[in-house]
């Protein structure tokens, strides 16, 4: 697997930003193909964000947004950016499920409906391989655009490696990231006996299990409804942590290999400890469950916290507390993902630079400690060192040790053809938990079919082997 370790691409990106800041101290301003010209530098030759706006006031831009609370932060804050820059921001709000497929018309039909594009860990790779996202060195290295503090070195590696990096080529900046936490009610645990949460998923299933499930409760929820969810984030979710993995280090599935097997036949066992309907839970009632005290854990993604603090949406709020996710045979293997803010190939380029602009400015340093407070996660090291910050989100440190200990930038592959095999996935995911299936003849039937997509795709001949 070709992927970059996560100190090799620092190094590299920190080369990237001292070489953007060298340019921008030895050329004159200069902007990209066919755009205004640059702004002015501020007096005293400082870069300023309102001079790099200037040239782009009145522009609109629109944005892919979700409904979650990293996205309800960023339209929090876009007021201040509207105000200091003259550029108009405008989201349109829509179903995760429906995302990729409304921007992949709008990319394919080159209707320049969305400027600010999102992408997911696992889109990228379909993103930056089809030309529909631009590479961000186009204006990081320009120096009317380029704020000398952007910093990219400043993000979690494996973030800015896995949502904004394809093949070494930078198309999108951290936005809304997460790591698997487990969340869990503490103040059931205590009633039940226990001092603390389960350290390893057979501690969970052996010894928490039993004990928390009983009197319509249950000890664990796990995600697990068709789609997306049903793929990554129940069924990778229990490979990894017993040794498994989709693919062999030789790009040849391997969901029969024994570790894998492991895992997937341990979901089963664990189910018994589950809502009875878990393969009709969605995030949404996963969250809920936990929130409204009907499940004792829960492993979800981090920016779901602000559900469990609210005392609007829980009733737990004085008993949440946080732990790295637990460990399997081969250790803890946290969930990953999240998005990347990218620049439309479809836009004109004054709505390229605009939309720089702004995802420069929504994911910078200096506004990622307002992000955090507004609901968001952001992919800042420096925002996760403030002490403040750390006794108000208690939180960060799991979140904090996922990323920088146990992440996987492969969790899911970022290839093209993930889309594919994520339905064949949710489709026999679904049916080995309902038991219409053997574990092991669904996993029979997906390596088959994950060959014939990657054979097609050209991943046995020449075709570089990236995911």
């Amino acid at each position: 697997m070709q992927t970059p370790s996560w100190r090799r691409f620092g190094i590299l990106m920190s080369t990237l930003l001292m070489t953007a800041l060298l340019f921008s101290a030895c050329a004159p301003a200069a902007a990209p193909a066919a755009a205004p010209a640059a702004a002015p530098a501020a007096a005293g030759g400082e870069w300023s964000l309102e001079q790099a706006a200037a040239p782009y006031a009145g522009t609109t831009i629109n944005c892919v947004f979700l409904d979650r609370p990293g996205y309800r932060a960023a339209i929090e804050l876009i007021p201040e950016f509207e105000a200091a820059t003259g550029i108009d921001v405008n989201w349109e709000i829509m179903p995760y499920e429906n995302s990729r497929e409304k921007q992949v018309l709008d990319f394919t039909g080159m209707t320049g409906n969305y400027d600010c594009i999102l992408i997911d860990v696992v889109w990228i790779g379909e993103f930056a391989a089809s030309g529909w996202a631009v590479p961000l060195e186009r204006f990081y290295n320009d120096p009317a655009l380029a704020d000398p503090a952007l910093n990219l070195a400043g993000f979690f590696p494996i973030l800015l490696e896995s949502f904004g990096t394809w093949d070494q080529v930078v198309y999108g900046l951290p936005f809304d990231n997460y790591s698997g936490v487990l969340f869990y009610n503490r103040c059931m645990l205590e009633e039940a006996g226990f001092d603390g949460p389960p350290a390893t998923y057979q501690e969970l299933l052996e010894v928490y299990g039993p004990a928390l499930t009983q009197d319509g409760k249950y000890a664990y929820a796990l995600q697990s409804r068709r789609g997306e969810t049903q793929s990554a984030d129940s069924f990778m979710r229990v490979i990894w942590p017993f040794g498994g993995s989709l693919l062999d280090e030789n790009f040849e599935p391997n969901l029969l290999a024994e570790e894998s097997l492991a895992g997937l036949n341990f979901r089963q066992e664990l189910m018994k400890y589950m809502p009875p309907d878990i393969v009709e839970w969605d995030h949404d009632e996963t969250v809920q469950g936990l929130a409204q005290g009907n499940v004792a854990m829960i492993t979800e993604w981090s920016a779901f916290n602000a559900y469990f603090t609210d005392p609007e949406t829980s009733k737990i709020v004085d008993c949440i507390d946080y732990a790295v996710e637990p460990a399997g045979p081969a250790g803890s293997r946290p969930a990953l993902g999240g998005f990347s803010l990218g620049v439309s190939a479809n836009s004109s380029p004054e709505k390229q630079a605009a939309t720089w602009l702004f995802i420069q400015w929504v994911t910078s340093e200096a506004k990622s400690k307002d992000y955090i407070r507004a609901g968001g996660v952001s992919g800042r090291m420096s925002a996760y060192e403030d002490p403040e910050l750390q006794a108000q989100y208690p939180y960060f440190e799991p979140l904090v040790v996922s990323w920088k200990e146990y992440g996987n930038p492969v969790f899911r592959p970022r290839f093209p053809e993930w889309p594919a095999i994520s339905e064949l996935i949710a489709q026999t995911g679904t049916e080995m938990m309902l038991g219409s299936i053997s574990v092991e003849e669904g996993a029979q039937r997906l390596n088959d079919q994950i060959r014939a997509i990657l054979d097609e795709a050209g991943y046995y001949g020449d075709r570089p082997k990236l995911q």
